[in-house]
């Protein structure tokens, strides 16, 4: 007897799945790690038919320098974001730590200029400062400069966190008692001539392009641009080896543990004092890399560096990335992408001929709208988790 033949079960269907909205796709947008590299790609896009120079290879190599000693003393400013506190100590550090290493190496001084000041006779002299001249003596004065930013981290972290000071106060007196320290220590002077081998770290580069007549007919005449430099390749490891810290080890999980909730981090066993204090040392600590790569740059310890908007501008940077300012909320990719789109916004308002009011308005303003984005980006991952 022939069975009868089976009817094949017959295929189920593919599980119905909704189409997802406008508003979806714009939340997963504004949610992307890359959010804020997409609005650079469209503001460049946007202006670059209004603002011909925006593109140039000059002006692309200019925005280039200008990124490297921001997205450092950033780096630094998003890990203490990261546990919900506040640095504003670093632009004194900036000013601090470019004057203690322009003393120790500069060639010469000038009496007419420094004799005034109280490091003349102890440290400055005519012939210069005591590593002028020494074989290592950069090396030296860079130590110099980390071991002052680490005292000044170590001293903030350890009255923020043992004390239980707010870091607001706390890093607000180091901005005001630091500035004033750095300026008096050379009288608001500036400390030039510089050796050339420390001036190579802000301004010597490793691959550059010439770009001339014969191959752009718009260019009279040949000109070399810098596109991989030596303060690119300072700040790029520095931005590596933060990504490793903060997003690849159990120091990251802790800090962005605290960030969330300081007060479940310490019952879950996080050693939530010695995490603050290094946060604040690594904060200074990348304040005075930047400072190497801003005096090296400008060829001058100067006592002012690091002031007027400087701190709007690296905390915005950072802020902008997405990194949040209530903590638990921070990447190192984040604060790359917002430090690209700060350094373009401030370039183009530039070529705009726009006066200098004009400038710290529109930042401002821009500071502003990357609080509300981050409050926004909080609410849709809220409203995800349910």
């Amino acid at each position: 007897m022939i069975p009868a033949a089976t009817a094949p079960p017959s295929a189920s269907p593919p599980p119905f799945t909704p189409r997802r909205g406008l508003g979806a796709r714009a939340g997963d947008l504004i949610l992307s790690d890359y959010f804020v590299l997409y609005l650079s790609i469209a503001y460049v896009a946007a202006l670059a038919p209004f603002l011909p120079t925006l593109t140039a290879p000059g002006n692309i190599v200019n925005v280039m320098s200008n990124m490297w000693p921001l997205l450092v003393v950033a780096i630094g400013q998003t890990f203490v974001l990261a546990i919900a506190g506040i640095d504003l100590s670093q632009g004194s550090v900036v000013a601090l730590t470019s004057v203690v290493g322009a003393m120790l190496i500069t060639t010469a001084a000038d009496p007419a200029v420094l004799a005034k000041a109280p490091i003349w006779g102890l440290v400055l002299t005519e012939g210069g400062g005591p590593f002028a001249g020494l074989m290592g003596g950069v090396g030296l004065a860079v130590m110099a400069m980390l071991l002052v930013a680490a005292l000044v981290g170590l001293l903030n972290g350890t009255t923020v966190a043992v004390l239980n000071m707010p870091p607001f106060m706390v890093t607000l007196v180091g901005l005001i008692t630091i500035s004033a320290f750095a300026i008096w220590l050379t009288q608001s002077e500036n400390i030039a001539r510089l050796p050339e081998s420390f001036i190579k770290l802000g301004k010597g580069d490793i691959v550059s392009v010439h770009i001339g007549a014969k191959d752009s007919p718009q260019i009279p005449r040949r000109e070399v641009y810098s596109f991989v430099t030596y303060a690119m390749v300072i700040a790029v490891g520095v931005a590596v080896a933060a990504h490793v810290l903060l997003n690849r080890t159990i120091f990251g999980r802790w800090v962005l543990a605290i960030g969330m909730n300081r007060r479940t981090a310490e019952i879950s066993g996080v050693p939530v004092r010695r995490v603050i204090i290094a946060v604040y040392v690594i904060s200074a600590m990348c304040a005075a890399v930047g400072a190497i790569l801003y005096s090296a740059r400008l060829e001058a310890g100067r006592p002012t560096l690091g002031g007027g908007t400087f701190l709007l501008d690296v905390i915005g940077a950072a802020v902008i990335g997405g990194t949040s300012l209530f903590g638990g909320k921070a990447k190192i990719i984040w604060t790359f992408f917002g430090v690209l789109f700060f350094v373009l916004l401030s370039n183009t308002l530039n070529l705009m001929n726009l006066s200098s009011f004009q400038v710290d308005m529109v930042k401002g303003a821009v500071i502003l709208g990357a609080a509300l984005l981050d409050v926004l980006r909080t609410r849709l991952m809220q409203e995800r988790r349910r």
